[in-house]
């Protein structure tokens, strides 16, 4: 999985950073293609992932994904950088995350269900975050000396290896997790998991503060990093590092939560690491040297990481068996819906007021968000 989100940030942040060379418009328009069909097929792909077997989603997303970055790499030689490229390519992608994400966010508990679970999360979020500080700066470095073909043609290199390291690992004989109820139509199983975090209590306020942060703290490394360096006149391989630094910050903590223990108390936990993200938000926007640029960057991932380090075991710990790729579902939607506005809007402002207003802004958010979550301790009791 590491080699996996290696790739994948190396496309992402060069995507980024190419269409940001065109127009911030247009990187925030990106960002919003693999958005926009992620968020309405999601509910589908958990539905589809708990019927029909997640390792089996897994093959085929991975499969498709190889494709899709070979055509990518492929185009580009031929026709060149066009935004209708990187749009179409964004879009595939977003289609594939749909059903891919919700079937790999329940890999932790399938492999280490009970009391090993919040280590066996801790040790995925390590892995992942060590593989996005790298692809970043490396994003940066290959965009910058041979292109986003090359970049592309990287990425299908990590789908090939992890395809085949699926086939291997993958259970033989295993059946679907959840076989449909008869009568039940594919539609009315995509709702149930927005049924189940409803009716839950720790589910519903846990999504509601993944939902107001995501629109605001995502975008301030993903879209708003590459658009200030800019600004500023950073090279991409700067840019890479204060992204990177985001990714070392959170695997730090992952790394802290692995070799010791997750807080007693997620729900305190969870929030304090948004209002530090926040602060780390802010300082990007100081008019200091590029240096304390990756310092800031470091904030916002300590408080990233405490934050998912406390919130994504409570959800996945609190989902019924039967259920978890549909909850994985509604929890990649929580994330995703937000960015749907935010990411073009902000891309937008960007150009208009410049990418410091829009970080204060994306801050002050967050912190609001935070603040209010600790000052009513709403998810106190859970932990």
């Amino acid at each position: 999985m590491g080699l996996s989100v290696l790739g994948t940030q190396v496309l992402a942040f060069a995507m980024t950073w190419a269409a940001g060379s065109i127009s911030g418009t247009l990187a925030g328009l990106v960002l919003t293609a693999i958005v926009l069909p992620r968020v309405l097929l999601l509910l589908v792909g958990g539905a589809v992932a708990d019927r029909a077997g997640a390792f089996r989603v897994l093959l085929l997303g991975d499969g498709v994904m190889l494709a899709v970055s070979l055509a990518l790499a492929v185009a580009l030689s031929v026709a060149g950088l066009s935004p209708v490229l990187l749009v179409g390519a964004a879009l595939a992608i977003g289609i594939v995350d749909a059903f891919y994400l919700p079937a790999s966010g329940t890999m932790p508990r399938r492999l280490a269900p009970g009391p090993p679970l919040a280590h066996a999360m801790a040790a995925r979020q390590l892995t992942g975050q060590l593989a996005a500080f790298a692809g970043a700066p490396l994003g940066g470095l290959l965009v910058a000396v041979a292109g986003l073909g090359t970049a592309a043609l990287f990425d299908a290199a990590t789908f090939a290896v992890m395809l085949v390291v699926l086939v291997f690992i993958r259970p033989r004989g295993t059946a679907p997790e959840e076989q449909p109820v008869p009568g039940s139509s594919l539609f009315r199983s995509s709702l149930d998991g927005l049924r189940v975090v409803a009716a839950d209590r720790t589910l519903r306020l846990s999504m509601l503060l993944v939902c107001s942060a995501a629109g605001f703290l995502l975008p301030a490394s993903a879209l708003l990093v590459p658009l200030l360096g800019r600004q500023r006149g950073w090279t991409a391989g700067t840019a890479g590092l204060v992204v990177g630094a985001v990714a070392l910050g959170a695997a730090t903590v992952a790394l802290t939560v692995l070799t010791r223990r997750a807080s007693s108390r997620p729900g305190v936990a969870g929030p304090a690491g948004l209002l530090l993200a926040a602060v780390g938000v802010v300082g990007l926007t100081l008019p200091l040297p590029s240096p304390s640029a990756v310092a800031s960057g470091l904030v916002i991932g300590l408080g990233t990481g405490t934050f998912v380090a406390h919130i994504g075991p409570l959800i996945l710990s609190q989902t019924p068996a039967s259920h978890m790729s549909r909850v994985q579902a509604v929890l990649v939607l929580a994330q995703s819906l937000p960015l749907l506005a935010t990411n073009t809007v902000l891309g937008t402002a960007a150009d208009v007021v410049g990418a410091s207003a829009v970080l204060v802004t994306c801050g002050a958010a967050v912190a609001v968000a935070a603040g209010t979550a600790l000052a009513s301790r709403a998810l106190a009791p859970t932990g």
